[in-house]
């Protein structure tokens, strides 16, 4: 069979317009299922809200609507504030090991960790705008009514260590007045005369049942929210290897009973800089020491510690990394 030169050319034209038939019907379809199903650049998941959970060994329902949405609103924030949460993660590391045990040895449950997490983001140095100051966050008049020095040269709540006892003191107080950790999480937040006066004004029972300022409010289900990420990470999209993590670092302790007029020379003796001197002695607010006759333990990082040369190996808790 043969084709002439028309016929091929009519072949053509209706394979050409069946071709371009075809085109824009499919791109017709594309441009349906573009609108019905964009492309994103990332995937964002709802964490959830689960109808309980526990807190000191309480356990809460979730499923009042208030409570739901309080929850929901805090753990959607702390999911997708991905770098805060991250270093969150990263510095438990290294503060948990020494808060941990003096919540046990004090009695309080180990789930307030999670309250110096809310306060500070475990930072031991960070001052509130209303003067709070330290991993705990103290106001100066509540950290000397629990032990704490503080003066010009000195300021106990940015220890570790002492600003957790100091903490922890407070908390059993707030516990014997209220017999429910809620209620002493919230107070912890707003004062106990403010927790009791609206307990007493509104004529309810709970935390859970009050009409407080926004902060207060949202206070305790930010403590609930980051605990059920710390306890499972990787089920909120944080996935942390154990070179991630922050490690301690081994210090040794110096023990000053004498005025010291120069800390940048004292550092020297010591072998590290004023900078790492300040760094891991926080409490150190001047450029001089005034002992008043009290006697300080000061921490001198190893400075065989003082480098990632190798990455960091210590999990304190192995749920916050993948295998």
């Amino acid at each position: 069979m043969k084709f002439t030169k028309n016929s091929l050319l009519g072949i053509l034209a209706v394979g050409l317009a069946c071709l371009l038939t075809y085109i824009f019907i499919h791109s017709a379809d594309s441009v349906k299922v573009m609108e019905e199903r964009p492309v994103v650049s990332s995937v964002v998941n709802n964490p959830g809200v689960p109808k309980t959970i526990t807190f000191c060994g309480e356990t809460i329902d979730l499923i009042r609507y208030n409570m739901y949405e309080a929850y929901d609103r805090e753990t959607t924030s702390f999911t997708y504030l991905h770098s805060t949460t991250l270093l969150l993660l990263k510095k438990a590391n290294r503060y948990f090991p020494v808060i941990e045990p003096i919540l046990k040895e004090q009695g309080i449950p180990d789930d307030f960790k999670y309250l110096a997490v809310i306060e500070s983001q475990l930072n031991p140095r960070v001052t509130s705008p209303a003067k709070a100051v330290g991993m705990w966050q103290l106001l100066e008049a509540t950290a000397k009514e629990n032990g704490l020095t503080v003066t010009p040269t000195v300021d106990e709540r940015c220890d570790v260590e002492k600003s957790t006892y100091a903490a922890c003191r407070y908390l059993k107080a707030a516990y014997a007045k209220y017999g429910n950790w809620s209620d002493v999480a919230a107070s912890y937040n707003a004062g106990m005369g403010r927790i009791t006066g609206e307990l007493q004004k509104q004529q309810v029972d709970t935390y859970y049942d009050l009409w407080l300022v926004e902060e207060t409010t949202r206070y305790v289900y930010r403590i609930l929210a980051i605990k059920q990420i710390f306890e499972n990470p990787y089920k909120f999209g944080f996935v942390l290897r154990a070179e991630d993590l922050y490690k301690p670092i081994e210090c040794e302790t110096v023990s000053v009973s004498s005025n010291i007029q120069d800390l940048a020379a004292f550092a020297k003796q010591q072998g590290v800089t004023y900078a790492d001197l300040k760094r891991f002695n926080p409490w150190l607010r001047d450029r001089k020491l005034e002992t008043a006759g009290k006697t300080y333990k000061m921490l001198i990082p190893k400075q065989s510690d003082m480098y990632y040369n190798t990455p960091n190996t210590y999990v304190h808790d192995a749920r916050w990394v993948v295998k």
